[in-house]
């Protein structure tokens, strides 16, 4: 079992991981190079680079750095994390438990334009099946979504829900869904309902009647294992004190997630903070 783990390969992540693996600590991150930062061509207004260099080859450096001073990397996709006074964190292939957790996946840039999603947010539109599962028993639901992150917010659902449906809005599926979920790939056009939502309209007209659509686009992120845990948020952005420790004992979060100024710079600060946090926190907890 590691010491701390890390969820992302960003500038945040990893300077988390560079304090907290040199202090001796067991170092696990997690994560793949899909965010932001690895599409930019050129970056000139950072520290240390007389000519500009690939957000890519920057992120591949920082990789590279963490390997050398003991950081252990792991290229999964996160799905879930729970909390029982030590986190257990769950990829689509296995668990890891650790004592310190480290959330810096960035933020989500890209949201569903969906007629009808913003509407109907918390009257029938859920972020967090894990939150909300128990409101929706013996009812019909859907879940936006077409990858790992879909299938285990559904398989949340499965023992309350009357019926899961997998939304693909026109996307092929990323991976295998079990037998009892229903996987439906048309196209999407809008949510309907009156003072709650009704159901699903696709893109050929034809509707299907829904109580709940629970969205779990693509991979999840900072925010989303946030709210899963009860950690408090404003906005899009994860609250943390000067430590950048979250109202929750042994969650730290860095970077974009925590809102501010979305750049390097600013993220390898956060990081360093989070990560020299925890290993002064570990140190104490060790007396």
């Amino acid at each position: 079992m590691p010491d701390v783990i890390i969820l992302g390969l960003g500038p945040a992540g990893i300077s988390a991981a560079l304090y907290t693996a040199r202090a001796g600590l067991d170092t696990l991150i997690l994560g793949r190079e899909n965010g932001a930062l690895s599409k930019a061509d050129k970056i000139e207004n950072y520290y240390g680079f007389e000519n500009p260099i690939s957000g890519h080859e920057l992120l591949q450096n920082g990789v590279a750095q963490a390997r050398r001073v003991g950081a252990s990397i792991i290229e999964e996709d996160v799905v879930g994390i729970t909390y029982d006074g030590e986190f257990t964190v769950s990829t689509a292939a296995q668990e890891y438990r650790a004592p310190y957790l480290v959330l810096a996946t960035g933020t989500q840039r890209r949201t569903p334009k969906l007629t009808g999603l913003k509407e109907f947010e918390g009257r029938g539109v859920s972020y967090c099946a894990v939150c909300d599962a128990f409101f929706y028993r013996k009812k019909n639901v859907a879940v936006l979504g077409a990858g790992e992150y879909a299938l285990h917010e559904a398989k949340e659902l499965l023992p309350l829900a009357a019926s899961v449906t997998i939304l693909t809005d026109g996307a092929e599926p990323e991976t295998e869904f079990p037998p009892e979920m229903t996987v439906e790939t048309r196209k999407l056009d809008a949510l309907f309902g009156d003072s709650v939502l009704r159901g699903v309209r696709f893109a050929d007209g034809t509707e299907l009647a829904e109580d709940g659509v629970f969205v779990a686009l693509g991979v999840a992120g900072s925010i989303d294992f946030a709210r899963k845990l009860g950690v408090e948020t404003n906005g899009t952005a994860i609250v943390v004190d000067e430590q950048r420790q979250t109202n929750l004992p042994g969650l730290y979060a860095a970077g974009d997630c925590i809102g501010g100024l979305l750049q390097i710079s600013k993220a390898v600060c956060d990081g360093a903070i989070a990560g020299t946090s925890i290993v002064k926190a570990f140190r104490q907890r060790a007396k």
